[in-house]
């Protein structure tokens, strides 16, 4: 594991619940690519996951990875709170079940494969990932709304 991947993480709710999308941009030697899709009725948080979720799982190979987001929650979720959620079978410290289990259970498979350098960003603040991210994230909402596909690789959207 030598060479850094990049990837910026968002997700995106119309209402909450209501229609959601996710992004991920991954960015490697040069090269980037978008990863999107959306989901009729969702969550806020379910779409940050997933943003995360489906660009570590889209790495080949196991790698060195920094990976952007806006979502305190997938960010203190996987690095301060999964640890004890998993001694505790996926149970908070008050013995209830850990909201979105499945999701973070798969995140932290994903992470288990690559060595990840989490990133926390201010979202809507000019960070050029984070914003490509959210536009992408938001574009798989529009499309699935016009009965499009839910999710898709793409080049990066216009800057």
């Amino acid at each position: 594991m030598t060479d850094m991947v990049e990837i910026y993480s968002d997700g995106a709710c119309r209402k909450n619940p209501g229609p959601g999308g996710w992004a991920a941009i991954l960015r490697y030697r040069g090269h980037e690519k978008c990863l999107s899709g959306a989901e009729a009725e969702t969550t806020n948080n379910r779409m940050e996951l997933m943003g995360a979720i489906q660009g570590l799982e889209a790495l080949r190979r196991p790698s060195q990875v920094r990976l952007y987001t806006d979502s305190q929650y997938v960010q203190k979720g996987i690095t301060q709170w999964v640890a004890n959620w998993k001694k505790n079978g996926w149970r908070t410290k008050d013995a209830s079940p850990v909201k979105n289990a499945p999701l973070w259970q798969r995140l932290d498979a994903a992470c288990s494969r690559h060595q990840v350098d989490w990133q926390w960003v201010r979202g809507h603040a000019g960070n050029e990932g984070n914003e490509l991210a959210d536009r992408a994230a938001n574009h798989a909402i529009d499309n699935l709304l016009q009965g499009n596909t839910t999710k898709s690789v793409e080049p990066v959207l216009t800057r």
